[in-house]
């Protein structure tokens, strides 16, 4: 199976700042991409991704979050629970609809346009060795560290 390229995006983070995903090339990166700033699921992965961050910072891999919030949202969002890593603004929803996370859901009788709850896991050459569909805010993390140090060990990039 070949591997997919990631596609490559500029978005601001939770302080303005610019982050593009090839100024991570020659790391490995997580990905992950979530619904709403300060929503239980949303919050539980995200201080799972802060509790865990030392073993993903040993394993050589930056950690980026994205939705649709605003910065100013991921700034409370950020310093409300003191994450660790940057969360990317995607207000036009440019990012998560090239990675095919952008879906239609519903509530409350109401059809609207959100953020699926996945992630993608991409190695330093760019190319996204892992998707993972609709996870598990609990256990998440723990899941991409399990599979990041097997990759590691086979020496699989």
């Amino acid at each position: 199976m070949e591997k997919q390229i990631a596609f490559n995006f500029t978005l601001p983070d939770q302080t303005g700042r610019v982050r593009r995903l090839s100024g991570y090339a020659g790391r490995w990166v997580l990905l992950y991409f979530y619904p709403k700033d300060m929503t239980p699921g949303c919050t539980t992965e995200a201080e799972c991704f802060r509790d865990q961050m030392n073993y993903f910072t040993a394993l050589d891999v930056q950690v980026l979050g994205v939705s649709m919030d605003t910065i100013k949202s991921h700034k409370k969002f950020t310093e409300k629970h003191q994450l660790n890593f940057p969360l990317l603004s995607d207000v036009s929803k440019k990012v998560a609809q090239k990675y095919g996370v952008l879906i239609e859901k519903q509530r409350f009788g109401k059809r609207y346009q959100g953020i699926q709850r996945d992630s993608f896991l991409i190695n330093p050459e760019g190319h996204i060795v892992k998707h993972y569909s609709k996870v598990d805010p609990k256990t998440h993390s723990a899941e991409v560290l399990k599979d990041l140090e097997s990759l590691k060990r086979r020496g699989n990039k």
